[in-house]
């Protein structure tokens, strides 16, 4: 299995690339009045306009001091989606058997599992249940 790192914060998470469209550098946002807290607004890329979610607020993770310089394009269930991060980080191969599951996660449908990265802990997410949930 082949994964993408990315941080938020202090923390590290990861997706599934087959899941993965593009990494793109920030692009100007849309506001889009009334929408709900977790949709930071529209962007346009290549003529296709997507909405970027707040994966943040998603998985209430404190937004850092400074600025989110990648939006992680992703193909979802039903549409393609734009996800800000603070800091993509790598992508690696790695053993599905690595994969570990927690026992306090049983809860936590959203994450598939934690694997250990440069001596890091990293989530491992589901982001079409993370987007179901919300």
């Amino acid at each position: 299995m082949q994964v993408l790192i990315f941080k938020l914060g202090e923390e590290l998470f990861a997706l599934r690339t087959e899941k993965v469209q593009s990494i793109n550098e920030t692009m100007n946002i849309t506001r889009v009045p009334m929408a709900p807290q977790h949709i930071k607004g529209l962007v346009n890329l290549r003529g296709n306009v997507l909405s970027l979610l707040d994966i943040n607020l998603l998985l209430d993770v404190p937004h850092s001091a400074g600025l989110q310089e990648n939006i992680i394009i992703l193909d979802m269930e039903n549409e393609t989606v734009g996800i800000t991060v603070d800091q993509v980080v790598e992508v690696i191969d790695m053993a599905e058997h690595l994969l570990a599951k927690s026992p306090g996660l049983h809860n936590r449908e959203h994450i598939e599992g934690i694997l250990k990265f440069e001596g890091s802990i990293v989530t491992l997410l589901d982001m079409d249940i993370l987007c179901k949930k919300n």
